[in-house]
């Protein structure tokens, strides 16, 4: 039992940190690019500067906050169902420049 225990703990620290290792540009392939690459339904295009920056000048917090919670078109949490508040910002950073 106490084996069974230790693997599915080590198994579960391994999802874990993949799922948190995620990388701005792997963020936006996955769940952004559908939208941000064309704008859709008024999303700042990613890569598009003037575009990015008056939403940058909230702060990087408001911006996850919005993802958060969704903006027009955009459900709450984007299309990304695994990201944490630290992937938000990578793909917003990524998306940004």
């Amino acid at each position: 039992m106490k084996k069974l225990l230790a693997i599915t703990a080590v198994a579960a620290l391994t999802l874990s940190a993949s799922v948190s290792a995620q990388e701005g540009e792997d963020i936006y392939t996955k769940a952004c690019t559908v939208c941000h690459s064309m704008g859709v339904a008024g999303a700042p295009k990613a890569h598009d500067a003037a575009a990015w920056e008056p939403r940058l000048a909230l702060g990087i917090d408001t911006l996850v906050a919005t993802v958060k919670t969704g903006k027009g078109a955009m459900p709450p949490g984007g299309m990304c169902t695994d990201c944490t508040d630290e992937d938000y910002k990578k793909a917003i950073e990524f998306m940004s420049k």
